[in-house]
């Protein structure tokens, strides 16, 4: 336990170092994020219907920001492997005592706490521009938060897996960015069936709380198990993708390959 706080504690300096040196990239995405959902938010005012526009406008806001922050965490893990086998280094990864996918899952939560700071900067900043204030109950939506991120870290897993079977998988996660969309936005009200899909009952939860105003009480036994078996579901089966595909990728002799 004492080599994994280690391990997290080394991989959290890394990720903000990165993110201090390289601060142009570090601007121009929060700048990025932020104009698209100026875009947005003017769309809404232009096109809505304005007797709906409060409701659209918080709606928005909690799905982009969710949005935001599944695309840079699931997507990490895959561009790790990536970068790491441009520059070479990634067998020296798999060198450590605690195996590569502990490595792998130090870094995807170092990344939850850094960019978990950066999207709540963005969420007070939205409902600035917006003028739409959110109900905030930590104390409700901060435990639902946790157990998605469950999920999407076993979806992280299973692009690191293909990331290295397959190494260019950057079309992929291009394309990915637009499902996870369409998985943040579309409600389960609409789509019942997606309470199977990852993370989404979860969003629905949050969704909810933040702009319905529920507690714990108005959500249902059943509510609460479907959110914890579907990510500890998908986080046992993301690492399982990824421990064989490692192990395929060893028996081929491709983690030296790009």
């Amino acid at each position: 336990m004492t080599q994994l706080w280690h391990l997290t504690r080394a991989n959290l300096a890394k990720e903000y170092i990165e993110l201090k040196r390289y601060y142009p990239n570090t601007i121009s995405m929060i700048f990025t994020f932020y104009f698209i959902f100026l875009a947005m938010l003017l769309g809404i005012h232009v096109i809505g219907d304005p007797q709906q526009i409060e409701t659209n406008v918080q709606y928005v806001i909690v799905n982009y920001v969710i949005w935001f922050f599944m695309l840079t965490i699931m997507q990490d893990l895959g561009y790790v492997i990536l970068m790491e086998a441009q520059r070479g280094t990634l067998e020296q990864l798999y060198m450590s005592p605690l195996g590569m996918w502990k490595v792998l899952l130090a870094r995807i939560v170092s990344n939850l706490v850094i960019y978990g700071i950066i999207v709540s900067v963005l969420l007070v900043l939205s409902m600035w521009t917006a003028d739409e204030w959110l109900i905030f109950r930590l104390d409700v939506v901060l435990p639902i938060f946790i157990v998605t991120t469950l999920g999407m870290i076993g979806v992280g897993f299973m692009l690191a897996g293909l990331a290295i079977i397959i190494k260019q998988i950057q079309s992929f996660l291009n394309i990915l960015q637009f499902i996870l969309m369409g998985l943040a936005f579309v409600p389960i009200s609409v789509a019942p069936y997606l309470v199977f899909a990852p993370f989404v009952k979860g969003i629905d939860m949050v969704r909810h709380v933040m702009i319905h105003g529920y507690t714990w009480v108005d959500f249902t036994a059943l509510d609460y198990t479907a959110l914890i078996l579907n990510s500890v579901f998908y986080l046992i089966l993301g690492i399982f993708i990824y421990l064989r595909a490692e192990k395929l990728a060893m028996e081929k002799g491709l983690l030296s390959q790009y």
